[in-house]
């Protein structure tokens, strides 16, 4: 089979498992494209991006540009004459970019798009309680995740599955797309294909902090999907009022019940044996959280570590 050479661009570990199944694969990747290091902590601890790290320890150069467009940046990856460019949860990239390579550059994407185009297609998958996803490689072209689909693996979503679960799942399952994919091209047996137009596509726009926020009026179900859409990462939250002060909790996971209650929604119920915040139909049963200043634990140390339950409320 021939071997494609190929210029990888990625950033965090979703993107580094494609990377390294390309290594390991007969085709051969020339350079990657990643972000550049960036300081962050108390200490200022310069981190590198995970793809950044496996390129480093095999050998494969290395390419950080501030801005994509620098001439510099560019003749350096034209000298490289890759066949292809392959791009993994990276930004967005200039048609110059995009368009060096002879046979294109294609994007893995965590969705059967057209559906969930966006940041953030696991969570929203989630969070919408869909039963299946999967994972699509398409051809970028200047619209966003809008370009002709090459292959498509659909993935059945678990029950009561988290987005944690879901992205290691994916992560995996991408990863030898992408290698099917690069086979495919070297042979010329894949057709690609435009995109089904859609009415009202599902979409998955970028997740900001507000956007995080558990509305309590809502039924049982759907914020049960919620938490788990927003699991581990980003995280949903709510606030407390704790006599005086105001203290954020993350929930990470719960379970819920379907019940009639005369209770406002985000009314909480709470004792030394239980935590029940009720909602539009029911209730919810935080079992994963996280107090502010605290750290993550289960329900039991949670409560355990009140002395009193007076004059706490969800605000």
């Amino acid at each position: 089979m021939k071997s494609l050479k190929v210029v990888f661009l990625g950033t965090p570990e979703f993107a580094k498992t494609s990377l390294e199944a390309i290594h390991n694969s007969h085709h051969k990747v020339v350079g990657v494209v990643t972000v550049a290091d960036k300081a962050s902590g108390r200490g200022q601890k310069v981190n590198q991006s995970p793809v950044k790290i496996f390129a480093a320890e095999n050998n494969i150069p290395v390419f950080q540009p501030e801005k994509l467009r620098n001439p510099e940046f560019l003749n350096e990856l034209r000298k490289l004459d890759a066949d292809v460019f392959v791009v993994v949860a990276f930004r967005m990239m200039p048609k110059v970019l995009f368009e060096m390579p002879k046979m294109g550059t294609f994007n893995l994407h965590a969705s059967l798009l057209p559906d969930y185009r966006g940041a953030a297609p696991i969570n929203y998958a989630v969070i919408n309680g869909e039963k299946k996803t999967g994972a699509t490689t398409f051809f970028i072209n200047e619209k966003i995740d809008e370009g002709n689909i090459l292959l498509q693996e659909e993935l059945p979503i678990l029950p009561d599955e988290n987005a944690g679960s879901l992205h290691d799942r994916l992560m995996e399952m991408g990863a030898k797309l992408v290698v099917k994919t690069l086979d495919g091209l070297a042979e010329n047996t894949i057709t690609e294909r435009p995109q089904p137009h859609v009415e009202h596509p599902k979409n998955a726009y970028k997740i900001f902090k507000e956007d995080t926020k558990i509305d309590w009026t809502k039924k049982s179900k759907e914020v049960h999907q919620f938490v788990l859409g927003m699991s581990p990462y980003p995280a949903a939250f709510t606030t407390l009022q704790i006599g005086n002060e105001e203290k954020g909790l993350k929930i990470f996971g719960g379970k819920f019940e379907v019940a009639n209650h005369d209770k406002p929604a985000g009314t909480i119920d709470i004792s030394k044996n239980e935590f029940k915040i009720y909602t539009a139909d029911g209730i919810y049963f935080p079992l994963e959280l996280q107090l502010e200043g605290k750290k993550r634990m289960n329900i039991k140390d949670f409560l355990n570590g009140f002395r009193s339950f007076e004059g706490i409320r969800i605000i």
